[in-house]
């Protein structure tokens, strides 16, 4: 039987996706992260084979339906990270105000401390001279002097250990690379294959790059839920540019490394905030990723900064939070998870974590978005609600009634796995298995109330308050609020 929510204990809001890798495959672990509270899982096709993407799902899947959890999967694309090439003797040290050449016509294993290739073939086209690059995710950084087809002459401006392979970034964006490489068209396939819910599209720079996505997709993938990564300049460059990059989206995330090394970490924090909030208005969901909890990759016990960050991203309203090294490759998997789930309960009871802004000033288009604004609104104004249960064919209503602010539960009852599934990313919003196709329409209320009993979420003196529509099972069918009383199932 599927675990149950025991009796009013607070139901974590914001919801954790871990990396699968390494650490995740050990035995008995993954068991131990579902159970600690995973969401969502996130396949990095950066490394491994489509086999290795498949297994693990499989595992995943196999070891949700074992516990009771809904758990989702994120397939990420490894998108255009432009790098280094390599050094034949290993690791060099640049020194700060030293010549460095960045050559692309260079043997791939000839690297000094003097020049080495590159793999964007472009890079002389996209740099002049002034222009600063940054390498290993900001560490080290080079201004440009000049620009020689196909090398790049630059000065170090500041120096350090520089290894093989390293990423590249143009400090304020600009490098033309196109969002979708031949191998992420080839992992794209893999990710339908193997039936992941949402695919991460690394490197967008505007809404052409998520349609294009969309558009490989195709009729099989149509069920795959799209997170943009928000991490090159120019998708932050203007409001008009990051709005149609989210409206191409079911969900975004912030990447804070590569987009932090190309706008900078002062302007970094300000964006974080400003992508939360305009995720949230325009209905769609984020995740906070990088670094969260990256000290745990080798301590049992997060920092204080660590748990300022986590905490931050909570009160900001993120969907969920997002673990990288420390769940894939990490010594303590399961004891971040564990953390990461205390300090996001801990922010949620920070009342400004569940005060509503509610949307008084605007209008709206759909009836099914209307009547879950309405049913948040009456569940945060009137006492004695327990939960807002949304029965729902796609998720949709849950999403929408998720972007409001409340200390309450939202329980999405579907029927179908794939909307269960794409609910386990949203705020607030438990998803639990609904099947109404041998319940007689006059039953289902009642059937509803008598699961979430069940559940624990809700108990006799309650309110609960209901959504769905006339015609079940119809997409954009939700019309009818109720306000019912959990008395009647006693």
């Amino acid at each position: 039987m599927p675990e149950a929510l025991h009796g009013h204990a607070p139901i974590r809001r914001t919801k954790i996706v871990a990396t699968l890798g390494p650490a995740s495959d050990r035995e008995g672990v993954l068991d131990a992260m579902i159970t600690a509270g995973v969401d969502v899982v996130r396949l990095n096709f950066s490394h491994g084979s489509p086999e290795d993407h498949r297994r693990r799902l499989v595992a995943v899947r196999e070891a949700a339906e074992r516990h009771g959890r809904t758990v989702a999967a994120l397939g990420d694309l490894q998108g255009p990270k432009i790098r280094i090439a390599r050094l034949k003797e290993g690791a060099v040290t640049l020194e700060e105000g030293a010549p460095f050449v960045l050559d692309v016509s260079l043997d791939r294993d000839a690297g000094d401390a003097t020049r080495v290739g590159c793999d964007y073939q472009q890079l002389a086209e996209d740099v002049a001279p002034g222009d600063v690059l940054l390498l290993d995710d900001g560490r080290l950084e080079l201004e440009v002097e000049r620009v020689e087809p196909p090398r790049v002459h630059t000065r170090v401006r500041v120096g350090g250990k520089l290894s093989n392979n390293k990423g590249i970034n143009k400090q304020g964006g600009g490098l033309s690379a196109a969002a979708l490489t031949d191998k992420d068209r080839e992992d794209l396939k893999t990710a339908i294959d193997i039936g992941v819910d949402y695919l991460a599209v690394s490197f967008p720079r505007s809404a052409a790059d998520m349609q294009l996505a969309r558009e490989l997709l195709g009729e099989a993938g149509a069920e795959i839920g799209l997170v943009a990564k928000i991490e090159r300049a120019e998708a932050v460059a203007d409001n008009d540019t990051l709005d149609g990059i989210i409206r191409a989206s079911e969900a975004v995330m912030v990447a804070r490394g590569d987009l932090g090394v190309e706008i900078g970490d002062a302007q970094l924090i300000g964006v974080q905030k400003r992508l939360i909030q305009r995720a949230r208005t325009l209905n769609r969901a984020v995740i906070t990723a990088t670094q969260m909890m990256e000290s745990m990759i080798e301590s049992p016990l997060p920092t204080r900064a660590e748990v300022f960050d986590v905490a931050n991203a909570v009160l900001d309203g993120t969907d969920a939070v997002m673990l990288s090294a420390e769940t894939a490759a990490g010594d303590y998997p399961v004891e971040t998870i564990e953390a990461m789930d205390r300090l996001c309960l801990g922010a949620e009871r920070e009342r400004s974590a569940q005060e509503s802004k509610h949307r008084i000033h605007e209008g709206f288009s759909r009836i099914d978005e209307t009547v879950a604004l309405s049913a948040m609104y009456a569940a945060n104004h009137l006492s004695g609600v327990a939960a807002i249960a949304c029965m729902t064919s796609t998720g949709y209503t849950p999403l929408i009634a998720s972007r409001i602010r409340s200390g309450l539960p939202i329980v999405g009852l579907a029927h179908s796995p794939i909307a269960q599934r794409r609910m386990a990313l949203y705020r607030g919003v438990v998803s639990l298995p609904f099947d109404t196709t041998d319940i007689p329409a006059e039953d289902l209320d009642a059937r509803a109330l008598k699961l979430l009993r069940e559940r624990g979420i809700a108990e006799g003196g309650d309110h609960v308050i209901l959504t769905r529509g006339d015609h079940m099972n119809a997409h954009g069918g939700t019309n009818t609020m109720k306000i019912l009383d959990m008395e009647a199932t006693s």
